[in-house]
């Protein structure tokens, strides 16, 4: 998989004025941004992709619909918008997406430390997942879940799921308070 270039932020979120390869600033653990997109239906599912079998980290478990870098000199939408139809060709214009937050983040995974200030993001999609294709060095198949599965195996352990944790819930809870993802009457 190609490295990239990304901006480097301190712990506040403030640019530096340098950027970095993706792949040094894991090893270095340098803070920088990377935004997510959480696409739903109005069936109460949740667009998930399997990430590919020769990630880096978490190769195949079921993931967020849409993740991904924001590259040097570029900005989080920007990104999300990039990655979406990157990944899972999904063309998303700026104006469907819902910003939710900026979540700060630091895990580390072996050698790789991943600091990241993650700019995430709703898209509301009821499009047939078998008209979207995938970028096979990222994702390996993308399927709708219903939130229901999601929260039942992510609160036993998470099986195929990427562990990120309380993060799946605070998605399913946001969504849910939100009224995405539910049937309009």
């Amino acid at each position: 998989m190609a490295d990239e270039l990304i901006d480097v932020v301190d712990e506040n979120n403030q640019l530096l004025g340098i950027t970095e390869y993706k792949s040094v600033a894991h090893k270095k653990g340098l803070w920088h941004r990377s935004a997510h997109v959480w696409v739903y239906n109005t069936r109460s599912e949740i667009l998930l992709q399997l990430r590919a079998t020769d990630k880096e980290l978490y190769p195949d478990l079921w993931d967020i619909s849409v993740a991904g870098h924001v590259g040097a000199g570029e900005d989080a939408v920007t990104a999300a918008l990039r990655e979406a139809e990157e990944e899972i060709s999904l063309p998303i214009r700026e104006a469907d997406l819902k910003f939710w937050t900026i979540r700060k983040a630091a895990k580390t995974v072996g050698e790789l430390k991943d600091n990241e200030f993650s700019y995430v993001y709703f898209h509301e999609y009821d499009g047939d997942v078998d008209h979207l294709s995938v970028q096979e060095e990222e994702v390996q198949s993308v399927r709708f879940t219903p939130m229901v599965e999601i929260e039942q195996a992510v609160s036993i352990g998470e099986g195929n799921y990427v562990p990120h944790g309380i993060y799946w819930s605070e998605v399913l809870d946001v969504i849910r308070y939100l009224g995405y993802g539910t049937v309009s009457h």
